[in-house]
C-alpha cells in the first residue's frame, strides 16, 4: 500500500512540476500581450521654453508648456500578435493660452516585444514611411541592455541606452536614456529678414535637432511610468551659425500622470507577475517536494522488500 502511495504522490509531483514549466515557458507567451484596446492620457510640462511662433513671426521665450498625448488602440486592425495604437499630442502655451503644435503618431507593434511592425496605415503627422524600433512600449521583461527607439522627430531608430534602476512612487524601474547630438534632419526656406539677412529675399537653412529623453520604464510590463525630454531645434546656415530657435525645452511628465500610470497597470502587473513568477514557481516547488517523496515512499518500501526477500532467501540457504 505504501508503495502504491508512493507511485501516486511521484505522479502527482510530476505533473505539477510540468505544469509549472509549461506555465512559465510556454503558456505565458500565448497569453501575457500588451492590450488591444489601450486608452491612457499623460501630460508633460516644462517651464521657461523657447518656440517659434508663426503668427507672429519671431520667438516666443520664457513660456510654460503643456503637452498631453491621448493613446488609444485600434481593437479592429489588431490581432492575436499585433497591436495598433494611435497617440494624438497636442502641445499648448499655457502662458499665453495658444496652441503651439499637434500630432499624431499611428504605429503596429508585436504584442509582447513591442518591436514596431510596418503595416496598418502607421504615420507620423505626414510621414508615412517606415517605422522600425520600439515606439510606445518596452519589451515585456525589459533586459538591463540598450534598445532602438523610433524617434518622431528624426523619423529614425535611435539608440537608447539603459542607465540604472530607480524608483518611480515606490515602483522599481529602468532607466533609459536616449542621446542625440547635434544633427541635420531637414532644411526650410524662409525669408531672409526673419532671421537677419536682409540681404537675401529667401534662405534655405538646415534644420538641426539635439537630445536627451529619458525614460523610466517597468521592466515587468514594459509601460513607460514616466518621461522626461529635453529638447532643442534650430536652424543654421551653411557655415553652421544657429539663426533661429523653432524649440527649446524640457518637458517632464507630471507627477499626477506617473501616479496615474503607475495605477492603471497595477492588475496586468500583478497579473503578469502570477502567471511568470508566482503560480510556476509554487507549482514548482510543490511538485518537486511531492515527487521527492513519492520516490522515497516508492523506493524505500521496494529496498525493505529486497532486503526482507534476501534475507529469507540466506535462511533457506542455511538449512
Amino acid at each position: 500500500m505504501r508503495r502504491v502511495v508512493g507511485l501516486v504522490a511521484a505522479g502527482l509531483g510530476t505533473f505539477l512540476l510540468v505544469s509549472g514549466l509549461l506555465l512559465r515557458f510556454y503558456v505565458a507567451g500565448q497569453v501575457v500581450k500588451f492590450p488591444l484596446n489601450e486608452y491612457r492620457v499623460m501630460t508633460l510640462e516644462g517651464k521657461n521654453v523657447t518656440y517659434f511662433s508663426p503668427s507672429l513671426l519671431k520667438d516666443v521665450p520664457g513660456v510654460s508648456m503643456r503637452v498631453t498625448r491621448t493613446i488609444e488602440g485600434d481593437v479592429a486592425a489588431g490581432t492575436s500578435s499585433r497591436a495598433v495604437w494611435t497617440q494624438f499630442s497636442y502641445a499648448y502655451d499655457a502662458t499665453h493660452g495658444v496652441a503651439y503644435k499637434a500630432l499624431t503618431l499611428r504605429s503596429a507593434f508585436d504584442r509582447r516585444t513591442g518591436a514596431l511592425i510596418g503595416c496598418c496605415g502607421e504615420t507620423v503627422g505626414a510621414y508615412t514611411g517606415r517605422q522600425s524600433g520600439l515606439a510606445f512600449t518596452w519589451p515585456i521583461g525589459t533586459k538591463q541592455r540598450s534598445y532602438q527607439i523610433f524617434d518622431t522627430t528624426l523619423l529614425k531608430p535611435v539608440p537608447v541606452q539603459f542607465a540604472g534602476q530607480e524608483n518611480v512612487d515606490g515602483l522599481a524601474a529602468y532607466r533609459f536614456v536616449e542621446r542625440v547630438p547635434a544633427q541635420r534632419f531637414s532644411e526650410q526656406k524662409l525669408p531672409g529678414s526673419l532671421v537677419g539677412l536682409h540681404g537675401q529675399p529667401t534662405v534655405t537653412l538646415d534644420e538641426y535637432y539635439q537630445a536627451a529623453n529619458t525614460y523610466w520604464v517597468d521592466p515587468v510590463i514594459g509601460a513607460v511610468l514616466d518621461i522626461n525630454e529635453n529638447q532643442k531645434i534650430t536652424l543654421r546656415d551653411s557655415g553652421g551659425v544657429q539663426r533661429l530657435v523653432l524649440f527649446q525645452g524640457d518637458l517632464q511628465m507630471t507627477p499626477q500622470s506617473v501616479l496615474k500610470s503607475i495605477r492603471s497597470e497595477h492588475g496586468r502587473r500583478a497579473g503578469i507577475k502570477a502567471i511568470t513568477l508566482t503560480i510556476p514557481l509554487g507549482l514548482g516547488l510543490a511538485g518537486a517536494v511531492i515527487l521527492a517523496a513519492g520516490c522515497w515512499l516508492a523506493l524505500g518500501r521496494r529496498a525493505r522488500d529486497d532486503a526482507t526477500a534476501q534475507e529469507y532467501a540466506m535462511a533457506e540457504t542455511a538449512r
